[in-house]
This record gives structure tokens, C-alpha cells and sequence, in this order.
């Protein structure tokens, strides 16, 4: 295949904590010898999976150095889980990502396996490079049919943003952004600096140690979650409205950032790729107000006026698509204390919001049915600009709502 560059997602190469979960309990028993097959399988029709991080130093361009050997680590557990959201899976999870993964030298993805009684439990971990919650979604039902039913993944070809052609048409960024960008990407030539990934990496690995960041879990009952749905049809609101009218009430804030999957949008997106294709846009909400199905009313029609303006949604991956890739490096490191750039620290600080560290998000996957796996849970990525993330998945009629808020 092509050489795939890293373009849109250099945001999530040099930012700490960009690493996400999907825990899933599938309808198999628990056979090491046969998760280890399955995750064999997999790599070989995701190239992704057996990539490691490449640089060019004459063009200063990273890319997904792809061998023919799988890069997935697996950890396979002795102890029982006896449910998705155990406390021992966040313990693990926490584990794993409480030091920076040195991507040079080993893969995007680990998976920690357990019994759970007659079924296995599998925590996928993911590095945001290697793709969003909806692509690690598809990986993990990938990953359940092939271990319970044996049906093989088909070979995916991973294609990613490679410049601003693959954008939706509209999708300019609107003039003010573009002379904010056009002065940052002016101020970093002047600065003639380079964040080295091995810096940047040391740097993340002493940051992640001090990072407090707290995991936990909510599944709603049977009749909670036909509640929820009822009040929603009966108001004419989705799931997703319901969920951010809750956390604009309950944390008292007036803005919230929504993830968007824009696959269908691209030009560029492979049915089954892994790889990052959404994109993420905010919703201001000024009114105090503790009347849910009110707020969730209000909410609808701003979210419903945003998704209809292309370049406002597209805003974010227009922002990355013209900027100078080294100073989306030094954004991260620069706002946090670790390197010294009057750019970097005005991007990282003002634009990504890197020193406030006040962003609330969402993230809803959707929902899923399916006969191989019984339960799964979507552990959102918690940027150092945010204070609170929530990440939701539905499966079989199962709503767990997983937060990330950082302490």
C-alpha cells in the first residue's frame, strides 16, 4: 500500500493522554491460544496494526511505518471479571496509560484479556492514532465475529486525510480562523524550532505520572434506559440531546464539545479503515435552566443549526489541515511548561485550550445490536483540555455511559 502520512492526526501525535478504550464481554470462552490467533487475523487485514511511528527528517513528515508482523500487544489475565465496568478492568486501563507509549518502537493498539465465567472479556486500548471510537468500534465486532463465529475480517485499505482536497467542499476556514493561523504559522517560521518526538516523549511519560485522571462507569437499568428512549420520542429528541442537556445542568457549564463521525463526508474513507475521520465542534448554552426535556429541546436546535454549517463543523480539521505541522507539535509541550515557543504557547494555550483545562465533551458512539457480544463499554481519550469527557455506547439495549474527568 501507499505510504499513509500523518496529516489531520498530528493533533493526537504530540498531545499526552490521547489513548482511549473499548471493553467488550463476548459470547466465547475464555482460550488464550485463540485470542492470540484471532488478534493474528486481524493484523493481517489491518496494516494499522502492524505499524510503528516513521519520520522523514527531510520533510519533517511522520508516517505509519507498516511490517508484516502484528504489533498488538496482548496481556491475557488470570483473574475472573464479573462485568464490563469492573473495577479491576479501570485499574489495568489506568495501568497502561499512566506512561507514554514510545510509538517509535512499539504498536497503537494493546488488548487485555479475561474470563468472565462462561465469556471473555477484552479490553481493547488504543492509541488515538491508530483511529476514533467509531473506528474502534468496527475493530472490536471485527475482532468478536471472527472469535465466536470464526468469520474473517475483511483486508481493509487504510486511507487517511492526506490534505485539504479530502475535506468536504465548504469546508474553508472562515476568515477570522484563517488569519489567526496564517500569524501562528508566521510567528513559528520565525521561531525556527522543531519539537524531536524522543523530547516531546520524555516529556509526556513525567507529565502522565502527575496526570490525575479518574475513570468510571454507569449502566443504566432496563427500565431507566426505556425511560430515557420514551421521553425522547415523546419529545422529539435524541438520546445524544438528553445526555448533553445532563451534563450542561449538572456540571453548570455553558459549552460543550461534540465529536462527529464524517465518514460518509470524506472523499477519502475506505469502508472498514482504521484511522481518524471525525471531526469536533462545540455548543455554547447560556441559559440556567434544571429543567431537563427543556434544555435537551434547546439543545436539539443548536446542535441540528451546527451540523447544517459545514465549515463551522469542519472547523477543527481545517484549523490542523493549514497549520504549520511542527507547531501542532509544540502545542501540547508548550502550553503545559515543557518547551519554550511564544507560538506553540499561544496554540496549545488559547486555541486548544491546553492551559485552562475546563473543556467538558461528549462522545456517543451509538448503538449496536449483536449476537457476539453481550456488553461493551467506550472509554473516552481525556485531553489535557478537558476536565470532563463522557463516552457513550449501546449494545443490545445496554447504555453505559463511561466518564474521564480529570482531577
Amino acid at each position: 500500500m501507499q505510504k499513509q502520512y500523518i496529516f489531520t492526526e498530528r493533533a493526537h501525535l504530540m498531545c499526552p493522554n490521547m489513548y482511549f478504550g473499548i471493553a467488550q464481554i463476548i459470547e466465547g470462552t475464555y482460550d488464550i491460544e485463540k485470542i492470540h490467533s484471532t488478534f493474528e487475523n486481524l493484523a493481517n487485514a489491518h496494516p494499522f496494526l502492524r505499524a510503528t511511528l516513521g519520520y522523514e527528517t527531510e520533510t519533517n513528515r511522520y508516517y505509519y511505518d507498516i511490517s508484516d508482523e502484528s504489533k498488538v500487544e496482548i496481556i491475557c489475565k488470570e483473574e475472573e471479571l464479573d462485568s464490563v465496568n469492573s473495577p479491576a478492568l479501570f485499574s489495568e486501563y489506568e495501568r497502561l496509560t499512566k506512561r507514554d507509549w514510545d510509538i517509535k518502537h512499539g504498536g497503537l493498539l494493546k488488548a487485555v484479556c479475561w474470563k468472565a465465567k462462561s465469556k471473555t472479556c477484552v479490553l481493547f486500548i488504543l492509541h488515538h492514532l491508530l483511529a476514533d471510537g467509531r473506528g474502534a468500534l468496527a475493530l472490536a465486532l471485527e475482532m468478536a465475529n471472527l472469535y465466536v463465529k470464526g468469520i474473517e475480517a475483511p483486508l481493509a485499505i487504510e486511507q487517511l486525510i492526506a490534505s485539504k482536497d479530502d475535506l468536504p467542499d465548504g469546508s474553508e476556514l472562515p476568515i477570522v480562523s484563517k488569519l489567526i493561523v496564517n500569524h501562528c504559522n508566521k510567528q513559528w517560521r520565525k521561531e525556527r524550532k522543531q519539537v524531536s518526538y524522543d523530547n516531546y516523549h520524555k516529556f509526556a511519560d513525567n507529565f502522565l505520572k502527575e496526570d490525575k485522571v479518574i475513570h468510571s462507569a454507569y449502566l443504566f437499568s432496563e427500565d431507566e434506559y426505556e425511560s430515557v428512549i420514551s421521553d425522547c420520542k415523546g419529545n422529539g429528541i435524541s438520546v445524544n440531546d438528553f445526555l448533553l442537556a445532563k451534563m450542561f445542568i449538572e456540571n453548570n457549564t455553558g459549552k460543550i464539545i461534540i465529536a462527529k463521525d464524517i465518514r460518509n463526508d470524506l472523499k477519502c474513507f475506505n469502508k472498514g479503515a482504521l484511522g481518524n475521520y471525525s471531526t469536533a465542534f462545540s455548543i455554547e448554552y447560556k441559559k440556567k435552566s434544571s429543567d431537563l426535556i427543556s434544555v435537551a429541546k434547546d439543545v436539539h436546535s443548536l446542535v441540528k443549526k451546527k451540523s447544517e454549517d459545514i465549515a463551522g463543523m469542519m472547523t477543527v480539521l481545517a484549523c490542523y489541515a493549514n497549520m504549520e505541522p511542527g507547531l501542532i507539535d509544540a502545542a501540547a509541550i508548550s502550553a503545559l511548561g515543557g518547551y519554550s515557543s511564544k507560538a506553540g504557547d499561544f496554540v496549545g494555550g488559547l486555541l486548544f485550550g491546553y492551559k485552562s483545562c475546563d473543556g467538558y465533551s461528549i462522545t456517543n458512539l451509538g448503538k449496536v445490536e449483536s449476537d457476539d457480544v453481550e456488553i461493551a463499554m467506550f472509554i473516552p481519550p481525556a485531553s489535557p483540555a478537558v476536565k470532563k469527557i463522557q463516552g457513550i455506547l449501546t449494545v443490545n439495549n445496554k447504555m453505559i455511559v463511561c466518564t474521564s474527568e480529570r482531577r
